[in-house]
């Protein structure tokens, strides 16, 4: 999968290279390579397994064609605010699951700010509020999914895993900020009156 993966790498290098050469022919060739990408990671993700640790979890589902995630996140750093490992779980169409997997790809590594913002311009993107080049660029792999807004019944697809760990990393950043008020309180002696 990742002499695959980088594979793919270079051969989107080499296409921006030769764009102002080609460039009737460019759109038409990252379109097949995204596509190569999108089911790659759905036939065989590596990202689709259980950690042995975990500090959340949550399920989405897509009752309109069944997909069925659940995707664990495990936090790391001095504050537990850095997206340590992730990993999913379930069934579902290919669009969910490569989604799925890509997302888990970009996000692993961030912080929790880096990753609620990457999160919010990989929906903006499929809902057409965000056509920035620049702005796309921190999706990486992800911006294989840019022209899924054009298939309507495909979007929910694609957004479910995105959604998923929206929901995580706002259950995390309340927890946190939980903890901290926990932490003060005890610290002060002010939780058991003392």
């Amino acid at each position: 999968m990742i002499c695959l993966k980088n594979i793919l790498r270079n051969k989107i290098i080499r296409l921006m290279k030769t764009y102002i050469k080609r460039k009737v022919n460019l759109m038409e060739d990252l379109t097949d390579i995204y596509n190569d990408l999108i089911m790659e990671h759905s036939m065989n993700s590596y990202n689709k397994k259980k950690l042995d640790t975990r500090d959340f979890k949550k399920k989405g589902h897509n009752p309109n064609c069944g997909d069925e995630i659940e995707i664990e996140i495990k936090l790391g750093g001095e504050n537990k605010d850095i997206i340590e490992d992730m990993a999913f779980s379930g069934h579902g169409c290919a669009i969910s699951q490569s989604s799925t997997s890509i997302m888990i790809d970009v996000l692993k590594g961030k912080t929790i700010k880096e990753a609620k913002d990457i999160v919010k311009t990989f929906i903006e993107m499929i809902k057409r509020e965000i056509k920035d080049e620049e702005e796309l660029k921190k999706l990486e792999e992800a911006i294989a999914f840019k022209n899924i807004s054009n298939m309507p019944a495909r979007v929910k697809c694609a957004l479910l895993a995105w959604h998923t760990i929206e929901d995580i990393l706002k259950r995390s950043v309340n927890l946190s900020k939980e903890t901290c008020l926990l932490t003060d309180l005890l610290t002060k002696g002010e939780l058991y009156g003392k």
